[in-house]
């Protein structure tokens, strides 16, 4: 502190023997504006036009195609009745069910789709119609049936019936698909729940059961 204290006088001292060597700043630069960022700094950053960001455009949905699905079922029995079931649905849609069954009685033959794919016990052990809702039986037009509830098919003189149903209750896929249930043709007509007798609304008194067999995933060609 001292040191500092000394320089001082010592600086005075010299300036009041030698007044010229003191100055006055010139105007200009006295009156010199204080230091102020430069436009690099200060200023927002600038893009030339070749540099600009380019606008993303919001992305296109994709287009999916339909998910066709396939399944099959081959019916035999204890009798000559035999058949073949193909089943083909396009994503969520309804399902078309295709049948062909030789060996027939000529006439009306009921035909549903049973909650088990078991066959150890022929066609017997497939268990009752299949039934997710707790319904009572009905026609494939009602809004009260059961799931497996697919009408009738009907034989010709040949013995043999041929039918394309086109159904939503009966998917290839979701909780309740028709994979590893059954098929049966049953001997009699279907009266659709509405026979008035005592297995009317359970199986629609359709008889006994002639063929069936268990769906199966088939490759779609």
């Amino acid at each position: 502190m001292q040191a500092v204290l000394a320089a001082a006088m010592a600086t005075h001292a010299l300036l009041a023997a030698h007044p010229h060597l003191y100055e006055p700043l010139p105007p200009s630069l006295s009156s010199a504006r204080p230091f102020q960022y430069s436009s690099l700094t200060a200023d927002p950053l600038r893009l030339s036009p070749s540099l600009k960001l380019a606008t993303v455009a919001a992305p296109k949905p994709l287009a999916v195609a339909a998910e066709t699905k396939k399944a099959v079922a081959v019916l035999k029995g204890n009798s000559n009745v035999e058949g073949v079931v193909t089943l083909f649905q396009d994503s969520d849609g309804p399902t078309t069910v295709k049948v062909r069954v030789s060996g027939l009685a000529p006439g009306l033959h009921g035909f549903h789709l049973h909650e088990y794919g078991d066959t150890t016990n022929g066609c017997i052990s497939t268990g009752p119609h299949f039934n997710p809702n707790k319904m009572t039986h009905g026609s494939p037009k009602d809004e009260v049936r059961h799931a497996g509830d697919l009408g009738n098919i009907v034989a010709n003189s040949e013995g043999v019936a041929e039918a394309n149903i086109v159904d939503g209750q009966v998917p290839l896929g979701g909780p309740n698909a028709v994979i590893g249930r059954a098929f049966v043709v049953h001997e009699l007509e279907d009266d659709l729940g509405k026979g008035g007798q005592e297995l009317s609304l359970t199986t629609g008194n359709a008889g006994g059961r002639l063929a069936c067999g268990v769906v199966g995933l088939a490759p779609v060609k």
